[in-house]
């Protein structure tokens, strides 16, 4: 049995999940999300508030899918209940975000301020100008988005200077050590 599959899924009172012939589709306060699953491989059955998946063989590919199916239907239900949250910092001299709208703009050492357009489904909010929290009912989406703003400036190793995770820790190389002309044979 797979560790994670037979753990079932807690379905909160406000969200509704409705079991299709090859879909889940789970809605609460956050949106609706759809999901697609495979029937020949799993059977997913809800009742009284809790969601259950069922592998249909053993097998090795059942057990993966079991486990797998599970993990989607735990991530929507918390999605679209209490949201998905990921922090950026923004580190160096200069460097500093803004909202206009849907449009963060992010200056980041370049000649021209960086703009990118956040999706239609993930919020963005800056506490201050040297942080960015994304919020979204998608795992995956907001997963994404802040993996494509981190690598508009990657963090360097030597100065910690860019955008990283709030939890990322940036291990700093020393750079050059006894300045210009050591080790040269003087």
């Amino acid at each position: 049995m797979s560790k994670v599959g037979k753990v079932p899924v807690k379905i909160p009172d406000d969200v509704k999940v409705v079991v299709g012939p090859v879909t889940i589709a789970v809605e609460g306060k956050y949106g609706r999300l759809v999901q697609t699953y495979r029937p020949d491989v799993v059977e997913i059955t809800v009742a009284d508030g809790i969601a259950s998946v069922e592998r249909r063989h053993e097998g090795k590919q059942y057990r993966a899918f079991h486990g797998l199916y599970r993990s989607l239907l735990a991530n929507m239900v918390y999605g679209v209940s209490q949201r998905w949250e990921k922090a950026l910092l923004i580190k160096g001299l200069g460097y500093r975000a803004r909202l206009q709208g849907r449009t963060l703009i992010l200056d980041l050492g370049y000649s021209k301020p960086v703009e990118y357009e956040l999706p239609e489904h993930v919020e963005a909010e800056l506490p201050n100008p040297g942080e960015i929290i994304l919020r979204g009912a998608n795992k995956q989406q907001v997963g994404q988005v802040a993996a494509e703003i981190r690598a508009l400036r990657k963090p360097e190793p030597y100065k910690g200077k860019g955008i990283r995770y709030k939890d990322e820790q940036v291990l700093h190389k020393a750079g050059k050590l006894g300045g210009q002309g050591a080790g040269l044979g003087e």
